[in-house]
């Protein structure tokens, strides 16, 4: 075994969307683990959008990737030693490892894994966060009901892939928004979505609300948020009375700095947002994953039969070496990517 790691840092804070130079990639001595914990020889890290709230100094739900701090995220891995009991050399284990190939982490933080019952990477999606964030949100705060209606965007990648699927097998129509054709087949053919709509292909919100209304000719009863930008403009005057609204995220906006909070004037202004909430008796929950982790058992025994008959399907997308870890983040967060992001370490 290399008696070196690696692991990329926050260089510099992104003034807009990151660029190269926001990244630095070290190299250092592997750690050793300490009482209680375990080293792990990271084989896949995950790339998701909130990371880019992690590289601004805002306030927000978390504290930020310090400069020179190691960028936040999680890896699965094998322990390749432990000074901790349950967990010995030889098993898998996710946990927030960062971008590294390398980490000593405490057990208390780690979650182990049986790598014969699941590729290991759907740790880091469909059977992780990502799925665990799209089916908790649904079921919760989208409170679906047959014959309903449903709109997601981003809904190729892992966390309105699951809400589309699940959404799908509980009796709703199913409408997709996504960036490209053939991410629009793939929403369809591979994932199920009765409809896809293409937001590059309209120019303003104003002409993807009219696509949309003909898409959903009932309305919307639940718009699962991942994106804002235009297309909770072109969705919200579509929402039905009583309608739900999860909000995960806001990617348009992440790169106009602290979570969308320096968004472009005008876009969707205040008074338009609550009046439309009021008059439509919406209800709107910000829910953040993390609060919610006591559910991840359930969400293990609703899901995982439903992707092993095959009734949720899964993409992912791979990138090989950590040194391309942030080409394949900055891809990610202009929709460059098909399916999960995933960083392939070994």
């Amino acid at each position: 075994m290399s008696d070196k790691m690696k692991q990329i840092v926050l260089a510099s804070r992104p003034d807009g969307a990151p660029r190269p130079e926001n990244f630095r990639l070290e190299e250092g001595d592997i750690s050793t683990p300490k009482d209680g914990e375990v080293l792990v020889r990271v084989h896949y890290m995950s790339l998701d959008p909130y990371m880019r709230g992690r590289m601004d100094d805002a306030k927000s739900y978390a504290a930020p990737v310090p400069i020179d701090g190691k960028m936040e995220g999680a890896g699965v891995g094998e322990v390749i030693a432990s000074k901790a009991d349950g967990l010995k050399e030889g098993d898998f284990v996710m946990g927030g490892m960062g971008w590294a190939t390398h980490a000593a982490i405490s057990a208390k933080a780690v979650t182990k894994i049986d790598p014969d019952t699941a590729p290991i990477t759907y740790a880091l999606g469909v059977l992780g966060m990502p799925g665990l964030t799209g089916w908790f949100g649904l079921t919760e705060h989208g409170r679906p009901k047959e014959g309903e209606t449903l709109v997601v965007a981003a809904a190729t990648g892992p966390v309105g892939s699951m809400v589309g699927q699940v959404a799908k097998s509980m009796g709703l129509r199913t409408v997709g928004i996504a960036g490209g054709a053939d991410k629009c087949k793939l929403a369809k053919d591979h994932f199920g979505f009765d409809d896809c709509l293409d937001h590059r292909a309209y120019d303003d919100a104003s002409s993807l609300q009219a696509a949309l209304k003909d898409a959903c000719p009932k309305g919307i009863d639940i718009y699962f948020e991942n994106v804002g930008g235009k297309v909770l403009e072109a969705v919200l005057p579509l929402m039905n009375p009583h309608g739900r609204i999860p909000v995960c995220g806001m990617i348009a906006w992440y790169n106009e700095g602290g979570l969308g909070a320096n968004a472009r004037e005008g876009a969707l202004t205040a008074p338009k947002l609550w009046r439309t909430i009021l008059v439509n008796f919406l209800s709107v929950n910000g829910f953040i994953i993390s609060n919610h982790w006591d559910r991840m058992g359930d969400f293990h025994k609703a899901v995982a039969p439903m992707i092993a008959d095959g009734r949720i399907k899964v993409q992912e997308d791979i990138t090989d070496g950590l040194e391309n870890a942030p080409e394949a983040f900055m891809k990610l967060l202009t929709g460059g990517n098909t399916g999960k992001a995933i960083v392939k370490l070994i």
